[in-house]
């Protein structure tokens, strides 16, 4: 484990950006599940993936910054979904003017599959809707069906 004054040493410099968004303290095997989400493949600015970074809190931790973006409401809540210890910072002229823990809502819509094969959203063009019943890790239920589900079972809309 390494010390913070360690840490600091080992840190490389990456450029900053000016404006857009930087997500910091996700898990290290969640970071590629996160680029996807955001789909910066597709990006025309810059965007910075780093994974298996040294973190105090995790161990190692991975950390995406976009340049140039927002995101939305489904982004974050697809994010906290896979990676519930994330923080979320805005980026305006090369300072951070808000920082947060990414945090599901008590409902989310849309954001993910049920996974119960007879339920009305897997049969019928319905939006699907859950309920958060529990933190960490989170267990959604299905407001149509009632089936609740772990971590495991989501499947990304």
């Amino acid at each position: 484990m390494m010390t913070q004054d360690a840490e600091k040493r080992a840190q490389l410099n990456v450029t900053a950006i000016e404006n857009g968004t930087v997500i910091d303290h996700i898990d290290s095997e969640s970071t590629f599940q996160v680029a996807s989400i955001l789909q910066v493949e597709s990006e025309d600015d810059v965007v910075l993936v780093g994974m298996n970074l040294p973190s105090g809190k995790l161990g190692t931790k991975g950390i995406i910054k976009v340049a140039n973006r927002q995101l939305t409401a489904e982004e974050v809540n697809k994010i906290a979904l896979v990676a519930p210890h994330a923080t979320l910072n805005i980026i305006k002229d090369y300072e951070v003017v808000s920082k947060s823990a990414i945090e599901l809502p008590d409902r989310i819509q849309g954001t993910v599959r049920c996974f119960n094969p007879t339920c009305v959203t897997n049969k019928q063009p319905v939006e699907t809707r859950f309920e958060v019943t529990e933190g960490e890790p989170p267990v959604l239920r299905c407001l149509y069906c009632e089936k609740s589900m772990t971590a495991e079972d989501v499947v990304l809309a």
